[in-house]
């Protein structure tokens, strides 16, 4: 048995069906090609049946990286099995990932399908995903609560139909690591054809066990690990790609095993998605977080500047959490820019390097030091905005505890036409959002208002994400700026900018 791990990262679609952390197809791009660069085996792009702009989002995944397969998910309906296909057919690597509950909870009361039915979907449906591509993937939805000897024929079938990978989730976070090696064992030694398949695990943290159960698992002998960035994903999360793969690297004498994973790109990975999706790192979050490697008790303090390996049992330089760091500022050309876009991961054509280079330009007249977090967001904000049916132009507020209401007074474009209105609020953000409401014609409800600095000092870029809701319908908005009160508005109008494509993307699917 091979001791090579394969990384199969489903940050663009486990991760995305995470409240709050839709992307654009602009910012599926970007992680994808970060993921690469990475150095994942597997992108799980998306679920291409589910919608038409996933469906455009995974095709262009897979035109765009190269080295990586590229999965999409679907269900075991031959429609959704082809829609997958035609998705992915471009990718250099293509892979169908197909599924099927196998539990008795989920066959009587969400398929209402007896297990001979099940069966026989599993066959129909892998026999068609091999009939389009060598490299299918089955999932036995709801595994860890799955009859063992049930599962077993299903694992036969799914392979014997032509299934090069089978997934073993533990779709609801039930199991605990223990259990989950037993049954990866059982699967192994009682499945006649275990041998022709590899198999993978998907563990879901409702217990706070997702890394836990994969590690386990990879022991038992599983050898493809279903992962996220950050552990995001529907509920509590996945198993995160930096706990499974730094436990590994860490600990390499006690597992045996290796992954491709490039470790200095874990945080600068980390980073990426906070910043697309509006969330920040919890700080105490292992690998990634703020307080990963501090030490305040004086004596941690004291044995971290005598060895470093009495408190801390992998650097930050190991993660891409430190590292020579050279300063932009107003006086840095477009070379300096492009090479610290370069060092980050970003590919833009000459094009977009000068529109961030002016901005890195125009940001350096108001804060004296330009550092990597700041270049990210205004990446962010110039190249993988959304397109724009709202524009923000310019923006004056009046606020204070005098008598007057704070006031905002705007000016943003509505489809290429100019709109001005100044109106009154509570607070001056209120009276921002008041006046793109009435300017833009549109009623949404602020469900969350969350401001970041992008680093530290008083002159750090104010990191503002906002989540709307508006008729049934929900978006987030993000945007950066170091007045966060601009940022603000920004952030409000980037939020109506995605609620608008979505109305789009509805009307185009009624054609």
């Amino acid at each position: 048995m091979s001791n090579r791990v394969i990384i199969f990262d489903t940050t663009l679609r486990d991760g995305e069906q995470s409240p709050g952390a839709t992307m654009n197809q602009g910012e599926k791009i970007r992680l994808a090609q970060q993921l690469e660069i990475l150095g994942v085996d597997v992108i799980e792009a998306g679920f291409p049946a589910a919608s038409e702009g996933d469906f455009q989002a995974v095709q262009a995944i897979a035109a765009t990286v190269k080295n990586v397969t590229v999965a999409g998910l679907c269900r075991a309906l031959t429609s959704d099995i082809q829609r997958c296909h035609d998705a992915i057919k471009g990718a250099n690597r293509p892979r169908i990932h197909t599924f099927l509950a196998t539990s008795p909870l989920h066959m009587q009361h969400k398929l209402n399908k007896s297990p001979e039915q099940v069966l026989e979907m599993i066959e129909k449906a892998v026999s068609f995903a091999s009939s389009l591509t060598p490299d299918v993937e089955f999932s036995c939805e709801d595994a860890s609560r799955s009859e063992r000897p049930f599962l077993a024929v299903a694992v036969e079938k799914a392979i014997a139909a032509g299934a090069t990978t089978i997934n073993i989730p533990d779709t609801v976070g039930y199991a605990q690591p223990q259990e989950f090696y037993e049954l990866i064992k059982f699967l192994l030694e009682t499945v006649p054809n275990a041998s022709k398949a590899i198999f993978s695990v998907h563990c879901h943290n409702d217990l706070g066990l997702a890394a836990a159960n994969t590690l386990a698992a990879l022991s038992a002998g599983a050898r493809q690990a279903e992962v996220t960035l950050c552990g995001i994903g529907e509920r509590a999360g996945n198993a995160s790609i930096e706990e499974v793969s730094m436990a590994l690297k860490t600990r390499g004498c006690y597992y045996n095993l290796e992954t491709g994973i490039k470790s200095e790109q874990i945080y600068p990975s980390s980073r990426l998605l906070s910043m697309i999706i509006g969330q920040p790192i919890p700080p105490y979050k292992p690998i990634i977080g703020g307080n990963a490697f501090a030490h305040e008790s004086g004596i941690h303090q004291a044995g971290v500047l005598k060895c470093a390996e009495t408190y801390e049992i992998m650097t930050p330089q190991s993660v891409g959490r430190a590292g020579n760091e050279m300063v932009l500022g107003k006086h840095s050309g477009r070379n300096a820019v492009k090479a610290r876009l370069d060092e980050l991961g970003f590919t833009l054509t000459d094009e977009q390097v000068n529109e961030v280079t002016d901005a890195v330009k125009e940001l350096a007249d108001k804060k004296k030091n330009i550092f990597s977090e700041d270049v990210e967001a205004l990446v962010l904000e110039k190249i993988y905005r959304m397109p724009d049916k709202y524009r923000f132009k310019h923006l004056s507020v009046l606020s204070g505890n005098m008598a007057m209401p704070p006031t905002a007074a705007l000016s943003i474009e509505v489809d290429g036409e100019e709109r001005k209105l100044a109106a009154f609020g509570v607070g001056p953000i209120d009276a921002v959002f008041n006046t793109i409401s009435q300017l833009t014609g549109r009623n949404p409800v602020l469900k969350q208002y969350a401001v970041n600095a992008v680093t530290g000092g008083t002159d750090a870029q104010g990191e503002v994400t906002v989540r709307l809701e508006e008729g049934g319908h929900k978006s987030v908005g993000r945007s950066s700026d170091s007045d966060v009160i601009v940022a603000s508005a920004k952030a409000f109008i980037n939020a109506l900018n995605r609620l608008a494509k979505k109305e789009e993307e509805r009307e185009c699917a009624k054609l």
